[in-house]
């Protein structure tokens, strides 16, 4: 997500025993998640961004955006193995069958290509005003990155050299790729729009206009059950899109400034999480979602990521327990 904005603090949830059971704001219940780890991460108590699996390597990536540092977390270790330099990192996504790691280092303008076993930096391409959310299509072997103040997306080849950029129309919020229809969707925050995305010419197809969302910046999607999910952070709301007719299924209240998302495609289970703090839990069933949860787990808990194998939920917390950063490592129940 873009530079924090500052909002008021929420008060802290209480952790009873291993269960979170913890007030809100916005639902007075509980979330179906078990503690079952709380991991020391490295470096000042500043703002993390988005997460990302390798499960080739067992790594999860996390851009630790402040410290200008990306960690390379090993999840069997349950410690980090590498922290690389890349300046106000946002966005980072992992491609296993390349063996790469791509990384938006916003503050540099750049998209960084890593080998996902050494670390090392391949190559470095601009990628516009405010490079954020990447996602990579298979079949065309190319990246996407959303530029989102910048407002286009930038295509990047399987090496990390640009080859084009897709001017959006406004601010580009998350990007995803729909292996179910074979394009890219991308949100456009500021029109409340997705755009649907043909990676084969790199043209904008079709744009899907989303009537009860404002400012749609996270997006997700399941192939598999052709069902997207859209956080809208200007209303606090999920939205369920049908991908097959690209229409809205189902609306649902989240937390405040809902940030990140994640799905455990095994489970399939949704987490919804907030700047304010406010994690939602969610179901997938036929063509929507059913609550599971909603409630108060951390300051700042915005990310989230799931290893679809053990089914566990990370969530890298700017101040844990200890008041220093940490990696809450959670199971559902």
């Amino acid at each position: 997500m873009s530079a924090p904005v500052v909002r008021g603090r929420l008060l802290f949830g209480l952790v009873l025993a291993s269960f979170v059971v913890a007030p809100s704001l916005h639902a007075g219940g509980s979330l179906p998640l078990r503690v079952v780890a709380r991991v020391p991460l490295s470096g000042p108590a500043v703002r993390f961004d988005y997460t990302s699996f390798d499960p080739k390597t067992k790594r999860l990536w996390i851009a630790h955006m402040d410290a200008g540092e990306l960690l390379a977390f090993d999840v069997v270790q349950r410690r980090i193995v590498k922290t690389i330099a890349v300046p106000g990192v946002h966005g980072v996504i992992a491609v296993p069958a390349l063996g790469r790691v791509y990384a938006s280092a916003t503050d540099a303008r750049e998209v960084l290509t890593l080998n996902s076993r050494t670390g090392a930096v391949l190559v470095r391409a601009p990628a516009g005003q405010y490079p954020d959310g990447l996602a990579y299509d298979p079949v065309e072997r190319h990246v996407f990155v959303s530029d989102e103040s910048g407002g286009i997306e930038t295509v990047l080849n399987a090496a990390g050299r640009r080859m084009v950029t897709i001017p959006l129309g406004g601010e580009a919020g998350n990007v995803q790729y729909d292996s179910g229809s074979g394009r890219v969707l991308v949100d456009v925050q500021t029109l409340n729009q997705v755009a649907v995305i043909d990676p084969r010419t790199n043209r904008i197809v079709r744009r899907v206009h989303l009537t009860h969302c404002v400012h749609d910046h996270s997006l997700l999607v399941d192939s598999a059950h052709r069902l997207g999910f859209i956080a809208c952070d200007g209303n606090a709301t999920l939205l369920t899109l049908d991908l097959r007719t690209m229409h809205v299924t189902g609306t649902f209240k989240v937390g405040g400034s809902p940030d990140v998302l994640a799905f455990d495609s095994w489970l399939r289970r949704l987490y919804v999480s907030a700047e304010s703090g406010v994690v939602g839990v969610f179901a997938e069933n036929a063509g929507s979602v059913r609550r599971l949860g909603l409630a108060f787990l951390a300051p700042e808990a915005h990310s989230v990521a799931v290893d679809p194998a053990t089914h566990f939920v990370y969530f890298p917390l700017q101040r844990g327990s200890a008041g220093r950063p940490e990696l809450l490592i959670m199971r559902p129940t």
